[in-house]
């Protein structure tokens, strides 16, 4: 029996690439604009040993600590998928975790890394890998929930292969505003609009949890691709990862009063400017902009950005 999802990855909507108006797909590159490369593409984090951050949740003859728990990797055959999550929960942290993606035929196939609290009015925050046959890039899909309400999605090409070499990704999440970043650079950001009824995660504790998994009915092309099985087993490889985090435990939170820079951090003009090329070049869904998915009228927060 094939273990094909894991147990507490949301359901999500997929555009359906016949009626998009992406452009085509860029070729990989490591240029940005004005910008010298990213001190976190250059620089090599603290090693850490993922052993005793993280716990095999399924899959667990699929998933394997090497080097001393310096590697974490997932796999996928035709019999399982894989995952694993954080031992400990937080609420509010800059997180970062390098990957390596399955190289090659990864058509069929997700990868996942989200923070995720429990029930079903859940906090979400994914970034979700979609697999793509051999010579054609990964789908980079963004998504935010807030109490349970998601549909939030944003996707995009990366401007680089992201199964020659671990690359670095990020999560910002603080009081005020979620910020995706790719090696540094800024790809994605969704700001705290409570005060015109937008749910925003604030109140729940999140883990941080990664799966693999097989996905052939939507995640390449709309499911016109399907898992190539003779490529099995599919692995996706982790390591360095970095929490700077309120740690939640007991009913309390590890910052109290502490004020850290991360919990205020908002871009700069840097950064905004950095955010732009991404959208401008290499973004190729944006909820913000499906009118034919919202007949009756766009989220709130799309209005609010859009003035």
């Amino acid at each position: 029996m094939l273990d094909d999802h894991p147990p507490s990855m949301t359901g999500h909507y997929e555009p359906d690439p016949s009626t998009s108006t992406a452009p085509p797909p860029p070729p990989h590159h490591d240029v940005q604009p004005n910008k010298k490369p990213s001190l976190n593409s250059l620089i090599i984090a603290p090693k850490c040993n993922l052993s005793k951050v993280f716990k095999i949740t399924w899959g667990e003859w699929h998933a394997e600590f090497l080097n001393g728990g310096e590697i974490l990797t997932l796999a996928l055959d035709r019999f399982s998928g894989s995952g694993f999550q954080s031992k400990k929960a937080y609420l509010f942290g800059k997180i970062d975790m390098q990957i390596k993606l399955i190289s090659n035929n990864s058509a069929g196939t997700v990868t996942t890394y989200y923070l995720s609290s429990e029930g079903e009015a859940h906090d979400e925050i994914d970034f979700e890998f979609l697999g793509n046959v051999t010579g054609q890039p990964y789908t980079l899909h963004t998504n935010v929930y807030g109490r349970g309400e998601g549909n939030r999605e944003k996707q995009f090409y990366l401007w680089f292969d992201p199964t020659a070499d671990f690359h670095t990704y990020s999560i910002l999440w603080n009081p005020k505003r979620i910020i995706f970043s790719v090696d540094g650079t800024p790809i994605r950001e969704f700001k705290n609009m409570e005060s015109i009824g937008v749910p925003f995660p604030k109140n729940q504790p999140m883990r941080v949890y990664s799966s693999l998994w097989n996905a052939d009915d939507w995640a390449t092309q709309g499911g016109r691709v399907k898992t190539d099985w003779r490529n099995a087993p599919f692995v996706a490889s982790y390591r360095n990862f970095s929490a700077k985090a309120c740690v939640w435990a007991d009913g309390s939170s590890s910052c109290g009063s502490q004020e850290d820079e991360w919990l205020t951090e908002e871009l700069d003009s840097e950064g905004l400017k950095r955010m732009k090329w991404v959208e401008d070049n290499y973004m190729t869904y944006n909820y913000c902009q499906d009118k034919y998915r919202f007949p009756h009228g766009l989220p709130k927060e799309c209005k609010v950005t859009a003035s």
